[in-house]
């Protein structure tokens, strides 16, 4: 290139905003400016000359220079204009994502390729943190959906559990020598208040747990749970606090926050097997530009923030990326579910949180939670006070289940009602209305028609009426606010017989009242 070339093109090679590179025929360049040197940490006579598989991986380069048997434009016809998405190489050997725009460029005669090199470092972490979000929300749904079915099952073993247990009393001829049977059911009950558990997780990871949020002090929860904490990690394992007394607020169900501490402390203690410690730290943060970290991505505003950090192996790259997805685990077959993570994405993001984590190998890994920060005082604990007898009623059960209908229809039974039982097609074309039911209890996720549709309708034909919804998936996700408002109950499944006796009789209670204001 001619002095006077050069001097022309590399005014306008500088007043560019992304690294320029001119490259000959032969695949060496010729001309740089500003952008590139910093962008690949070159000064430029370290560059000009030199091949440009130096900065650009060698097998594009290659590609790049002109076959002598074909023209210019041939040759390059099929990169120039679009972008190309490869990966460039900086002085100190560290590779970083770059799009690549290619343009013909004839001086003296002499065809040259004139590169533009963005960095998209940020572009690629962003899209890349949107695809897990993604997948994140696929697996949720399918982990639901799932949830949901066996949560309907779990209903039906654990109802008949319970009603035999019932029948199985003292003087029961059907009890075995030793109380086998007794024992037998015991152990089914039990097994299928565990299988409940593993449902109720995946629910948390899809964010359709049912949950009762209210204003916490997240330094008096984790004050509350340390000794269990201590308990659960052994004496190899210390645990220091680094609260910080003015943390504020949050909005999130009390349960549910224990629940993300000892999952993030027993995923911790399991990473320092030789001992270490775990810190775990509150703190106040208020961002003016949205921050973006592994997994997530935080709005501006005012956030609580939990942190759970620890001495142990540290977390590798691969592992990270998938660290927060269902039933993954590095963990052998009997050390863990692969959901305590999961579940604490989910439960974070139901309580509109954020996660991030950031770990290398060998440096131990920080977990920072942030919740929206509420400027409202604590809610005093209330007692569930669970009722035990129910009076008099004719109760309309109806589910598109037949093994939940059975339960159900035993368990009222036995609790002294009257009852009919009512599909989901009956429910279509009015049953309420035939059967003229005090209380109406109905499963909320039906094919046909859901049981707010249906309980808006029996409540609009007859505002008396008592109704108790059922489901496995949150009120918050069931739009349940058109129904509840009005005096509906809702009851998560899978319910045990003395909370579904305990809803109905809250309904019948309505009722009655209902009927002696009118």
């Amino acid at each position: 290139m001619s002095d006077d070339s050069d001097a022309k093109y590399r005014g306008l090679l500088e007043a560019a905003p992304d690294a320029m590179v001119v490259v000959d025929g032969a695949g060496a360049i010729v001309l740089l400016n500003v952008q590139a040197e910093k962008q690949f940490g070159y000064l430029r006579d370290e560059l000009v000359g030199q091949a440009v598989s130096q900065i650009i991986p060698a097998g594009f380069a290659e590609r790049l220079i002109a076959d002598e048997l074909r023209s210019a434009a041939e040759a390059l016809a099929q990169h120039m204009g679009s972008g190309l998405e490869l990966v460039g190489r900086r002085k100190d050997a560290s590779e970083f994502p770059i799009e690549l725009m290619l343009s013909p460029l004839e001086s003296a005669g002499e065809i040259l390729i004139t590169a533009a090199i963005r960095d998209i470092t940020k572009r690629k972490s962003a899209e890349n943190q949107l695809l897990q979000a993604q997948k994140l929300e696929s697996i949720g749904r399918l982990a639901g959906g799932i949830a949901h079915d066996f949560n309907n099952m779990l209903f039906a073993i654990h109802g008949h559990a319970e009603l035999l247990a019932q029948d199985l009393s003292s003087n029961d001829p059907r009890r075995t020598r030793g109380g086998h049977n007794l024992r037998s059911v015991a152990a089914i009950t039990s097994a299928a208040e565990r299988a409940a558990k593993l449902t109720g997780q995946l629910l948390a990871f899809s964010r359709q747990q049912v949950v009762s949020p209210k204003v916490l002090d997240v330094n008096a929860r984790i004050t509350a749970i340390g000794p269990m904490l201590e308990q659960l990690i052994g004496s190899s394992v210390r645990i220091v606090l680094g609260l910080d007394p003015t943390t504020g607020h949050i909005r999130a169900d009390a349960g549910q926050v224990d629940q993300i501490l000892v999952n993030l402390v027993v995923n911790a203690r399991d990473a320092m097997p030789s001992g270490g410690t775990v810190r775990i730290e509150t703190g106040n943060v208020r961002l003016q530009a949205p921050l973006s970290a592994n997994h997530t991505h935080v709005e501006p505003g005012s956030y609580v923030v939990l942190s759970v950090i620890d001495t142990g192996v540290g977390i590798d790259p691969t592992t990270r990326e998938h660290i927060f997805e269902a039933f993954y685990t590095t963990k052998d077959l009997s050390g863990g579910t692969g959901l305590g993570l999961a579940t604490t994405y989910g439960i974070v993001g139901q309580a509109g949180g954020h996660i991030s984590v950031d770990s290398e190998p060998g440096q131990g890994a920080a977990f920072k939670l942030y919740f929206p920060r509420v400027d409202e005082a604590v809610d005093e604990e209330i007692e569930d006070v669970v009722g035990a007898v129910l009076g008099h009623g004719r109760i309309l059960v109806v589910d598109d289940d037949a093994a939940v209908r059975e339960i159900m229809v035993l368990v009222l039974e036995r609790a002294g009602l009257r009852r009919d039982i009512c599909g989901r097609r009956l429910a279509r074309v009015g049953g309420a209305r035939r059967t003229d039911p005090d209380v109406m209890v109905s499963d909320v996720i039906m094919p046909d028609m859901s049981g707010v549709e249906l309980a808006a309708r029996v409540m609009k034909d007859d505002p008396r009426i008592g109704v108790v919804l059922l489901s496995g998936y949150t009120a918050g996700a069931l739009n349940l606010k058109r129904v509840t408002g009005r005096g509906a109950i809702f009851v998560a499944k899978p319910t045990t017989a003395m909370q579904l006796i305990s809803a109905v009789n809250r309904a019948l209670e309505s009722r009655r009242a209902a009927d002696q204001r009118s």
